[in-house]
């Protein structure tokens, strides 16, 4: 009887098992909250790359036009000036003035001028972009080593957005500094060192 009574058993716990397949209540839930709290902590991550990815078309842009102010300059003698589209299209670019994101502008800069400000103002939501504003500056300057005139640049990221009452890109670079243009204090901070061409 025992021997009989063992098979049973054994039979009994073997057909449990095979009858426990699958996921209790329980642990689903456990792995919908893990799920959910990787989630929360993902995705303010996420919602910030949107971000990057417009303020990087401002970063690319304002460069350009830091680079073809340069080369105006060198073919010319003088920066191309603050003006209409046609004045823009100067630079040659291929770039628009306003894009849904960002306002493209040149301020000073033609014929005598010793310095150009390139703008990348942020559009959209009145004041309330969540993205941040751009200048470069280009400027006439002297190596001291050489006394030989040359372009000086600075490009220049605001610390914060316009929602968060940061710059709205209007401003100017400081000019005049012998080693070259200038981000205004306080409010930009410069992500290029200055060049020189």
């Amino acid at each position: 009887m025992k021997t009989e009574f063992k098979a049973k058993f054994l039979n009994h716990l073997i057909q449990r098992k095979q009858d426990d397949k699958g996921f209790t209540l329980i642990e689903l839930l456990v792995v919908i909250i893990i799920i959910g709290i990787l989630a929360a902590i993902a995705l303010p991550a996420f919602l910030n790359q949107a971000n990057k990815a417009r303020q990087s078309e401002a970063k690319v842009n304002v460069g350009s036009m830091n680079r073809a102010q340069q080369a105006y300059y060198l073919e010319k003698n003088q920066f191309v000036a603050a003006g209409d589209n046609k004045e823009f299209g100067k630079l040659g670019l291929g770039i628009k003035t306003q894009t849904s994101n960002y306002i493209f502008k040149v301020e000073g800069g033609g014929k005598g001028e010793k310095n150009v400000t390139n703008q990348g103002q942020p559009t959209g939501n009145g004041g309330q972009e969540a993205y941040k504003a751009y200048i470069g500056g280009v400027e006439i300057g002297t190596l001291t080593d050489t006394q030989e005139a040359t372009t000086l640049v600075v490009l220049c990221e605001a610390l914060k957005a316009p929602v968060v009452n940061g710059a709205k890109g209007a401003e100017k670079p400081t000019f005049g500094d012998p080693n070259g243009p200038d981000c205004p204090k306080d409010t930009y901070e410069e992500i290029n060192a200055p060049l020189q061409n």
